[in-house]
């Protein structure tokens, strides 16, 4: 299956475009390590969002946590606003089984309750496991189980999608 893969320059620019009406002074942005944390600043640049960017690393939240160990390069988490009573986007590169997702906002419940949490997602390549679904979507695509499509950054900033070996 030889799938081609959207620009993930045009896909953040659509996903402004679905943000932009609902963002308002109490919107916060929150990107998943790593690729989520790519299209979250990208987004919040472009969106004028006033509080600034919120980063997890759910590494410790993971519910295979015991299956696939801890991951390398740990990075920490940076919630730098009030969460209780925020309105949150959550942002994540590649949605797939939930998993991340579900972990996600078990962290950010640990800052607070937030009023809302919402998903913005460059990529909804279907496969879920959890009952997990985002509002804002750059494109679906079918992608045959086992493949892992992962969102890249080269050195000048350019984000593209990739297939993992």
């Amino acid at each position: 299956m030889n799938t081609v893969l959207p620009d993930p320059e045009a896909l953040c620019a659509e996903l402004v475009l679905q943000l932009k009406p609902q963002v308002t002074s109490e919107t916060a942005l929150v990107g998943i390590h790593t690729g989520g944390v790519w299209l979250a600043e990208r987004l919040h640049a472009a969106l004028g969002i006033k509080p600034p960017l919120g980063v997890l690393d759910i590494s410790f939240y993971r519910d295979d946590f015991d299956k696939t160990g801890l991951h390398p390069q740990i990075k920490p988490s940076q919630i730098p606003f009030e969460v209780e009573g925020r309105h949150i986007v959550l942002v994540d590169d590649v949605l797939y089984t939930g998993r991340t997702v579900r972990g996600a906002m078990n962290e950010l419940f640990d800052y607070g309750r937030p009023a809302s949490i919402s998903l913005a997602v460059l990529i909804d390549r279907g496969g879920r496991e959890l009952p997990v679904a985002a509002q804002y979507v750059g494109a679906a695509l079918e992608i045959a189980p086992g493949r892992m499509l992962v969102l890249d950054r080269d050195q000048n900033g350019k984000l593209r999608l990739k297939f993992d070996a």
